[in-house]
């Protein structure tokens, strides 16, 4: 994924969950959308390295985006809205190597009380693919997910699970948004009901 022209700066402070004050490294100050909902642990301290898209379109309110934070030496996307973008580029592209050969892809498809990311056609039947975003460091090359209690992510894993029920294959596919990230693994401190629950859908059929 080729990402726009980006603006380094210096995060400010991050407040009212989806806003971030920027300084911009040419001293202009401003207020970035921050597209994740999420707890954002350990990426949203003041003084961090930052970098910002800006869009042009007249319609919005705050031009800027927040793209990119530096950790370390790596770098994290802090864009939820990037994610699934990313996993559609990589499975038309063959990148996840158990998830090629589908002969069409379908996106958002509405399943139960649901939305699942994609839905694979593949000769031999279909395949439900659910993408979840993973920013949330555990050291040593380990991320998790999630970084905060996700009534949304338990449903997701529900659906999975009956739709493996009824003979249809169903992915639940990790999209690390970290540079440093080997494996993942659930945050059972964080949400222990998710945890469970994907327990339960590992042990139903539902790859991870």
């Amino acid at each position: 994924m080729k990402l726009p022209k980006l603006y380094e700066g210096r995060l400010l402070r991050r407040y009212k969950r989806f806003l971030a004050d920027i300084e911009l490294i040419s001293g202009e100050l401003v207020t970035a959308h921050c597209a994740n909902p999420g707890a954002m642990t350990g990426l949203a301290l003041p003084g961090s390295q930052v970098y910002l898209s800006r869009s042009d379109d007249p319609r919005r309110k705050l031009p800027y985006s927040w793209e990119l934070c530096r950790v370390g030496r790596g770098l994290v996307c802090v864009n939820t809205a990037r994610a699934n973008p990313l996993a559609a580029e990589a499975l038309q592209n063959g990148v996840v190597r158990e998830l090629t050969g589908f002969v069409a892809l379908r996106r958002e498809v509405t399943v139960g009380e649901s939305r699942i990311d994609f839905r694979l056609e593949f000769p031999e039947g279909r395949c439900w693919v659910e993408v979840k975003n993973v920013t949330l460091d555990r050291g040593n090359g380990v991320s998790a997910f999630p970084d905060s209690v996700t009534k949304r992510g338990a449903r997701h894993l529900r659906e999975l699970i009956e739709l493996k029920q009824q003979g249809e294959r169903a992915v639940l596919l990790f999209c690390s948004s970290r540079s440093d990230t080997q494996r993942v693994i659930p945050a059972r401190d964080i949400d222990p009901v998710y945890a469970e629950a994907l327990a339960e859908a590992h042990a139903a059929g539902v790859e991870l």
